[in-house]
């Protein structure tokens, strides 16, 4: 008998937990005062490069950077680094 209610103890905190897990994902997901991650790294303009290939670290501290990306800067468009996602453009002189 006890084990009984041991288990049916298990599953009310188990339910109890799963819709405080929904509430809170629900109030995080609905706070649009905050930006997303994405749309911080998009308010960075594209870094300007001399030559054609750019070496992003993700930051100049390497406990808070990724493994070093080498970006290849042949086409017009801004080159986007696949691990923080800054983008990086060939600086043209004429």
């Amino acid at each position: 008998m006890r084990s009984i209610d041991c288990i049916g103890c298990f599953f009310l905190t188990c339910c109890v937990i799963t819709t405080y897990k929904k509430n809170l994902s629900f109030y995080l997901l609905q706070d649009t005062s905050k930006k997303s991650p994405m749309e911080l790294i998009n308010e960075v303009p594209p870094i300007k490069v001399e030559g054609r290939i750019a070496a992003c670290e993700g930051d100049k501290n390497p406990a808070l950077g990724h493994p070093i990306e080498y970006i290849c800067l042949d086409l017009d468009a801004p080159a986007v680094c696949k691990y923080c996602g800054l983008r990086y453009v060939q600086d043209h002189h004429h």
